[in-house]
């Protein structure tokens, strides 16, 4: 038995240490809206991203231009933790409601100490890297605030987590190939002894995008693997921003158009069984939020493609556009768009189905005035002669 464990503990020690930039995303839908010029004003921030190399993205690509904000200094009277080495956190106000909070933890460690790191304690005064990004996200959203038109009560999230390594002591894709089993736990957010299947192993490890003989990177639904001998990755971390933007902004949009619809299906089914009369006036302002949100849906759809046109046969296209796969954004479009329609549809019916209650109050009336009346006043005629 004594000799299994050192084995072990041999085998343990054996394992190569791997300097390893981990950066963790989240993104919340604060409100309909970001004024950056207000933001500005009350957050000490810079505008704009920029990205120092392209690699072979056109210059004409567009990108957004959110406020950045550096946690460290910016907010360093309100949260200070000079005592952790290789930390830095920042934040990102986008005009379209969306805040990201970055965390970046530079470490050495090894790939079995990689899993779950993110759940781990960074310094005595950060338990770990989630809430750590809750309290900023808190603080920054209580200073933004007026800035924000029409805040969430409660905003929606995503997170994602990337681990970026630098030198891995053989070429990247060598690497990938002699740890795919761990990577694949790393990826899928299992322990690194978890018995993934080989399926899964091929699935995960499928699909790796490289420029150069001195990169890598594999993509996930919640993480991704990054190998950079040089350290530049910045615009791959742009791109899963950009993709987990897109895909938060959809699934909130979609949430609440959700929310509409079954607030319609009552007013349908009320109408229906004549339990709940709609008065004009109410169905004409329920018409009119349904039309304002509608605009407001078409809107955040057409910005979502307008902000960061990410499209052509070149390497952060390919990569937006494997993310956006992954997540399906096409899909949650097409929900999106369907829910609009079916929106659009149910108060069109009831607005026509009152229209025609209308007419024929008014048929009746008609009746009544032109025909009814009449006979009355030749009958009190007749009688009295």
């Amino acid at each position: 038995m004594s000799d299994r464990v050192a084995v072990r503990r041999r085998s343990r020690k054996a394992q190569p240490v791997y300097p390893v930039e981990i950066v963790r995303i989240a993104l919340y839908d604060i409100g309909r809206s970001i004024d950056l010029t207000k933001a500005a004003a009350l957050l000490p921030g810079i505008p704009g991203m920029r990205i120092a190399r392209r690699r072979d993205t056109p210059a004409s690509l567009t990108m957004p231009a959110p406020l950045c904000v550096d946690l460290r200094s910016g907010l360093k009277k309100i949260y200070s933790e000079d005592t952790v080495e290789g930390f830095a956190a920042s934040a990102r106000l986008y005009d379209e409601g969306v805040m990201s909070i970055l965390v970046r933890l530079k470490v050495n460690s090894t790939l079995e100490g990689l899993h779950g790191i993110e759940a781990k304690p960074v310094s005595p005064t950060i338990h770990d890297l989630d809430s750590y990004i809750e309290e900023r996200f808190q603080a920054v959203l209580e200073q933004v605030l007026p800035a924000v038109a029409s805040p969430r009560q409660a905003p929606d999230h995503e997170t994602y987590l990337a681990y970026c390594f630098a030198d891995v002591g053989m070429a990247p894709a060598q690497f990938m190939q002699e740890n795919e089993k761990c990577l694949t736990t790393l990826l899928s957010g299992e322990p690194y002894s978890y018995p993934v299947h080989e399926s899964q192993i091929r699935k995960t490890m499928s699909n790796p995008f490289s420029y150069s003989d001195r990169d890598l990177a594999i993509f996930d639904m919640d993480r991704c693997v990054i190998i950079d001998f040089d350290r530049d990755y910045e615009d791959v971390l742009l791109i899963c921003e950009l993709a987990n933007y897109q895909f938060l902004e959809l699934r909130t949009l979609d949430r609440l158009l959700d929310r509409w619809l079954d607030e319609a299906e009552d007013d349908v089914n009320a109408i229906a069984k004549k339990s709940k009369k709609l008065k004009t006036g109410a169905l004409r302002k329920k018409f009119g939020k349904i039309q304002a949100l509608r605009l407001d849906a078409l809107f955040v759809l057409e910005n979502l493609e307008n902000s960061a046109k990410i499209i052509g046969d070149y390497f952060l296209g390919t990569v937006y556009e494997h993310i956006c796969g992954i997540f399906n954004t096409s899909g949650w479009t097409r929900s999106v768009e369907r829910r609009l329609d079916a929106l659009q549809n149910i108060y069109e019916i009831v607005k026509v189905e009152k229209s025609e209650r209308t007419m024929l109050i008014l048929d009746i009336v008609f009746i009544i005035v032109c025909i009814i009346f009449p006979v009355l006043q030749i009958l009190q005629v007749m009688l009295a002669h």
